[in-house]
């Protein structure tokens, strides 16, 4: 499949229209029309219904491949590029919400110190973003956080070749009210908070802890933005508890008891690509410790 025709196909369905596609791609209307039917022909079967502009049941099964592939491609080329490129003092770091903790803070302030002239900014965004930054070459190195058992590696969408490596492991607690009447408790299981009120926010998305245990956490309340301070006055207001790392709490109006089962760890790796010898490979080395 010719990957040009993917992308038409792919900006077609997310839009839901010919038209807007063709604004967002810089072609005609009748240009998309043309490359959707060349797709169409090439497999053989329908992709698009036309009114409402929607997948056919063989459009969704493409659209389930196509994100990968067309990541894939553009991992490959940045990779390529970043080979032949030369080693730059600008430096920009893809991390994910609660990645910057103090052990990478310091590693960080260390780095700098040690070379006066680099300069780094850091793009907050989410786990899978992350790492198709760094994939796709849009950042020099990237910093993921998530739950793990201790010593496992976190669940990265696949990108292609990457290098990923535990930067630290920290101990989770479970953020609750001051007040809480579970709040005097030495630690606490995630078993025992099944009925409890949880926030849904994206620092601890509660399909990961049904994984874990099974149904139950009902939402007090949605939160989809990824300020730690704002999650923690809303614990602490009780609109529901959470899990946090625990320097996270430092100095909060929450209260935070560790978790005692079941065994987990909030993990953050460094990612990146093939690295040739410079600023972004010492960084690599001062940050993975």
């Amino acid at each position: 499949m010719d990957p040009h025709l993917l992308t038409t196909f792919v900006t077609v369905a997310r839009h839901g229209s010919f038209s807007a596609a063709a604004a967002e791609l810089g072609y005609t209307q009748s240009a998309v029309s043309q490359q959707i039917a060349a797709l169409e022909a090439d497999l053989g079967l329908p992709l698009l219904l036309r009114r409402p502009v929607e997948p056919t049941e063989a459009g969704r099964r493409l659209l389930e491949h196509a994100g990968p592939l067309l990541l894939r491609l553009r991992a490959a080329r940045a990779d390529v590029l970043r080979a032949a490129a030369r080693p730059g003092h600008r430096l920009r770091l893809a991390v994910t919400p609660l990645a910057v903790n103090p052990v990478v803070a310091a590693r960080l302030a260390r780095a700098r110190a040690g070379n006066p002239r680099l300069e780094v900014s850091l793009h907050t965004c989410g786990r899978d973003q992350a790492v198709a930054m760094v994939a796709e070459g849009r950042a020099d190195l990237g910093l993921a956080d998530g739950l793990a058992a201790p010593s496992d590696p976190l669940r990265l969408l696949d990108a292609g070749p990457m290098t990923a490596v535990g930067v630290s492991e920290e101990e989770l607690v479970v953020a609750l009210p001051a007040g809480h009447p579970l709040a005097g408790r030495a630690a606490l299981a995630l078993a025992d908070l099944v009925d409890a009120r949880w926030l849904q926010t994206p620092l601890c998305p509660l399909a990961r802890l049904r994984d874990l245990v099974g149904d139950g956490f009902p939402v007090g309340l949605d939160y989809q933005g990824d300020n730690v301070h704002t999650v923690l006055n809303l614990v602490a207001a009780g609109h529901g508890l959470t899990l946090l790392p625990a320097s996270a709490l430092s100095g909060a109006a929450a209260a935070g008891l560790p978790l005692a089962a079941p065994r987990l760890v909030h993990r953050v790796e460094l990612l990146h690509g093939a690295l040739p010898p410079g600023p972004a490979a010492d960084l690599a080395a001062v940050l993975s410790g």
